[in-house]
């Protein structure tokens, strides 16, 4: 992985990953920075991420939106991407997703997860997935199928949302917030393959559906005043 200046960063929520980090950050495309963001991890994932030539972000406020939001606010790239730690999807899916907001194609590029293999998507997990996509396109009218965490889009565009959840919502947020701006969002399939140790949120039906209403939250918030991905003020 090469540590030269981009104008991509790679976002990297990060939890207890050590042993999913090298597979992770071996696939970053090159050029490009990866922004391993440790949110409290007592195996040593920060070591292991500085070591294999990423820069590491801390932040001490546990949460999967507020290591997400901590390493938004380090990049510096014009495009920011986001990705998993956990070695369930494979970073360098996302080139063709820069590629598209590079040319002004789309606002958001998400990856709608495809598992392979047993073990890569629980059932309960799916289920949430499921209920969240309806809820979505009734709160926005966006067709989509996953809220999965591989995605682009600017940096300024995405700080200009104004997103507020520290917890599982912000995933969703940024989704919402951006329908609400006339954000243009593509969703492209990729592979979801079974993670890398045990997951933090949707491991078990308990995570899974506190994930849940923490996205209701968020769904249940009224539209708010939004930057759009072009710079424009829109009400």
């Amino acid at each position: 992985m090469t540590t030269t200046s981009s104008d991509v960063d790679v976002v990297l929520p990060c939890l207890n990953e050590a042993d999913a980090l090298p597979w992770v950050l071996a696939r970053i495309p090159a050029g490009w920075r990866a922004l391993v963001v440790d949110n409290g991890s007592t195996d040593g994932s920060a070591e292991v991420a500085r070591s294999l030539g990423a820069t590491v972000v801390h932040e001490p406020r546990r949460g999967f939106g507020a290591a997400c939001h901590a390493g938004l606010t380090a990049a510096t790239g014009a495009i920011v991407c986001f990705c998993d730690c956990d070695a369930s999807l494979d970073p360098s899916l996302l080139v063709p997703f820069v590629r598209e907001v590079r040319r002004g194609e789309a606002d958001l590029v998400l990856g709608r997860r495809r598992p392979q293999g047993r073990g890569a998507w629980p059932a309960h997990a799916r289920a949430g997935n499921l209920v969240l996509a309806r809820m979505l396109r009734r709160r926005t009218g966006l067709r989509l199928h996953d809220l999965g965490p591989l995605r682009a889009a600017r940096r300024e565009a995405l700080l200009g949302l104004g997103l507020t959840d520290r917890r599982s919502g912000y995933p969703l947020q940024m989704v919402v917030r951006a329908a609400d701006a006339g954000w243009r969002v593509a969703e492209h399939d990729v592979p979801y393959l079974p993670r890398t140790g045990a997951s933090k949120v949707t491991g078990t039906w308990r995570g899974t559906w506190q994930a849940v209403r923490d996205m209701s939250r968020v769904l249940a918030e009224a539209p708010a005043t939004q930057a759009p991905a072009d710079g424009r003020t829109v009400r």
